[in-house]
């Protein structure tokens, strides 16, 4: 039962996925929409989804759940890889709600590498906490990594005037960010841990409040350009480590 779920689970992933990336290409190319935008909501669905699906079916969070989840994602991204989008107008479209001008030639290069350092972290907290009793502050933690990431750029495009500069993997390009979009994080870290507030004690959500925003924002503003999500994963998730381990 639970591997017939399993693979219901994944396939629905998939499709929705690629749904959301053919949809969003759409929205690039012929409504003028920025990929800056679109671009994060395939980010959050890449991240959510498959945590989001896996309860509804019922799948147990786990590094088995994780590595199907993660194998199938990057199987998915396969059809991003050159020689076979240019044949695939379907595939073309997709790859369109990702591809940034600013990170040619390195966009799918750092998308797959991004995912599976994300993935690097989000599996062994989800097996740490859930061995811990509290699975549920995983989804705090990849909650706030995500939306709070997500809105960083588009806020930053729409509204930072002031920036700073960070590295790209694999270049000596410097990128722009800017502190309206890292303030983002800080402000989505505040509201997210309040939504989990029955998962702490009343002293462990005082410190989560006063350590987490402030270790994911500087994880956000230092991480190199693209690669943000994998820094902010494994610094909320030892900020919860700590906080749930070591304060009454």
């Amino acid at each position: 039962m639970m591997e017939s779920s399993l693979v219901v689970s994944q396939l629905l992933k998939i499709a929705m996925l690629a749904g959301i990336a053919f949809t969003g290409g759409l929205l690039v190319r012929y409504w003028g929409v920025r990929v800056n935008y679109t671009r994060k909501i395939n980010h959050f669905a890449l991240f959510c989804l498959p945590q989001a699906l896996d309860d509804v079916f019922g799948v147990a969070r786990g590094i088995m759940p994780g590595i199907v989840n993660g194998f199938a994602t990057v199987a998915m991204f396969t059809v991003f890889w050159e020689p076979l989008r240019t044949r695939l107008s379907w595939a073309q479209t997709m790859f369109a709600s990702y591809d940034r001008p600013e990170d040619r030639p390195h966009t799918l290069t750092w998308l797959v590498t991004q995912f599976i350092a994300g993935l690097l972290v989000i599996i062994p907290m989800l097996i740490y906490f859930r061995h811990f009793g509290f699975a549920s502050l995983a989804l705090m933690v990849i909650l706030i990594a995500t939306v709070g990431d997500g809105l960083a750029e588009p806020v930053g495009v729409r509204f930072g005037k002031r920036k700073y500069a960070v590295r790209g993997i694999f270049t000596k390009r410097r990128y722009e960010r800017s502190y309206m979009g890292s303030l983002c994080v800080f402000v989505v870290s505040i509201a997210v841990i309040l939504l989990f507030y029955d998962s702490f004690s009343t002293t462990q959500l005082w410190i989560a409040l006063a350590l987490i925003p402030i270790s994911m924002t500087l994880s956000e503003a230092v991480s190199p350009h693209t690669w943000d999500t994998p820094f902010l994963l494994l610094s909320g998730a030892v900020c919860v480590a700590v906080v749930k381990q070591l304060v009454p």
